[in-house]
């Protein structure tokens, strides 16, 4: 029982830090049925996220089949590598590269919603700040420290962390993030920028577990038919036992 207790202890640890730690997270309100969501998730993903982060564990041609679309469309519109529609969603900068320019290699983002959870990437894309004691400028809410340019700046604007003091159980006082305010609009307002991240959001929680869906369906069905043949069986079992008792 020690070690059983131990062992959900450590769990829960790591879900709190997978999850971002202390802060609040947004709800990202993922929806993997609106594929016009998806669709758009997908054209934010490939023009402001593959360029760095790879997710080869996708292919092309299993995103145009998922999001109901054609083959000419990804391949003009979402495709712009040596990738074929068949290959898997690859980027082009070489990891020492990556490696020389941004202190660390951009992870692989196919399984990143699965490891961090939604509501943490939603957080997370929502929550960069100037900061000018870091190498780009930018901090973040979400991920303190990160190394990670703001490379949707242009679409949010850039932004400022407002503070305001907390108490400490020692009695001291320190200043902590209460939110952020846009400093410099960027092209989409606010509430377009959030419906964007909650579309980049939604696509890389399908990019993480394509067949998710099929999986619920699938899982329905087969509780469904375990009810069935409990229903049988009780029945079957009667039917055994009748003598005996």
């Amino acid at each position: 029982m020690k070690n059983l207790i131990i062992t959900l202890l450590m769990a829960t640890s790591f879900q709190a830090f997978a999850a971002g730690g202390s802060i609040k997270l947004e709800h990202a309100n993922v929806d993997l049925t609106d594929k016009a969501s998806l669709q758009r998730g997908a054209k934010y993903f490939v023009n402001y996220c593959l360029s760095c982060h790879s997710a080869k564990h996708l292919r092309y041609s299993r995103m145009a089949k998922d999001l109901a679309m054609d083959t000419e469309l990804v391949e003009n519109n979402l495709i712009f590598t040596e990738s074929k529609f068949l290959d898997g969603m690859t980027i082009s900068m070489k990891a020492e590269d990556s490696q020389k320019w941004f202190g660390v290699a951009p992870p692989d983002l196919s399984l990143i919603a699965r490891s961090r959870g939604s509501d943490w990437l939603y957080t997370y894309l929502k929550g960069f700040y100037l900061d000018s004691s870091r190498p780009f400028g930018m901090n973040n809410i979400a991920f303190p420290d990160v190394g990670m340019p703001h490379v949707l700046a242009d679409l949010q604007g850039l932004t400022e962390a407002v503070y305001v003091e907390e108490e400490k159980s020692d009695g001291t006082v320190k200043e902590v993030i209460d939110h952020i305010k846009v400093v410099k609009p960027g092209k989409l307002n606010e509430e377009e920028y959030d419906q964007a991240m909650h579309d980049l959001v939604n696509f890389i929680t399908y990019l993480s577990e394509p067949v998710q869906l099929e999986r619920q369906q699938l899982g329905k069905k087969v509780i469904l038919f375990l009810l069935l043949m409990l229903i049988i069986f009780y029945f079957l079992k009667k039917e055994y036992w009748k003598d005996i008792h």
